[in-house]
Formats: structure tokens, sequence, C-alpha cells
């Protein structure tokens, strides 16, 4: 004869336990030790929150290509010298014979090369063109 008054880890009969949380079933080694030939579970320890800068960077942190400038078209038309005057404000003289057709107001990316002998295409600074990209 059982006393109805001690406690058993068994559930009643036709009741289930509790599913572990997600609706996922507990791992048949545990938690820590996985079965054979499944990686270990990531770790449910939230990661370290970043610290606050003490101060903005000295340089700029995007790497810029020193071969290339991004701006809006002043002076366009034919070519071989085109206009361009790029966000910061810095104004560029463009040579760059039988790149086409650039309209004035386009924003393009510019290829340069910087040992092309500059020819005097107006102001700003002469740089040599290799290849025009018009943005839009």
């Amino acid at each position: 004869m059982t006393d109805d008054r001690t406690p058993t880890t068994d559930p009643p009969a036709g009741i289930r336990p509790p599913a572990p949380p997600g609706g996922a079933s507990a791992p048949p080694g545990g938690p820590l030790n996985p079965p054979a030939g499944r990686p270990a579970p990531l770790s449910a320890a939230l990661p370290p929150a970043p610290r606050r800068p003490a101060a903005p960077p000295r340089h700029p942190t995007d790497r810029r290509r020193p071969d290339r400038l991004a701006g809006r078209i002043t002076r366009g038309g034919d070519g071989p010298c085109y206009g361009l005057v790029t966000d910061d404000g810095h104004e560029y003289a463009l040579h760059g014979p039988g790149l086409g057709t650039v309209a004035a107001g386009s924003t393009v990316v510019v290829t340069v090369d910087p040992a092309a002998p500059p020819a005097a295409c107006g102001p700003g600074t002469p740089v040599g063109v290799v290849r025009i990209s018009v943005v839009r």
C-alpha cells in the first residue's frame, strides 16, 4: 500500500512533463555535452557591450582609394575636358580624351591617373581620367 502524501517524480497517468523552451526536446547528451558528431551549442550568455569611444577618431575610418573621385559634373560635354566638384567642395579639372559625352549635373565616379600630364581644362586641381562611370 502507498501513502498518497508521499511525493513522486513520476507525473500522473495521462499527463506529460513540460517541454523545454522553444518546443525543442533536450539533447540526449545534455546542454554542455552534445551527442557525437554535433557541434557544441552557442553560449547563452550575452556578449559584452561595446565601450563608448573616448574621442572621435583622428583619421578617417573608411578606406578610400586614392585613384577614385566621386562627385557632380559641373562642366560636361563631349570632352576631353570636364569639371567635377566632390561632396566636400573640392573642384577638379578632368582631362580624358575619348571618354564620350557626360552631361553637366551627372553624379559620377571617376578613376583618375595622377601620373598623367595635366592639361589646361579650367579651374580646379588638374587630373587625368582613366574612366568615368555615371551613377545617376
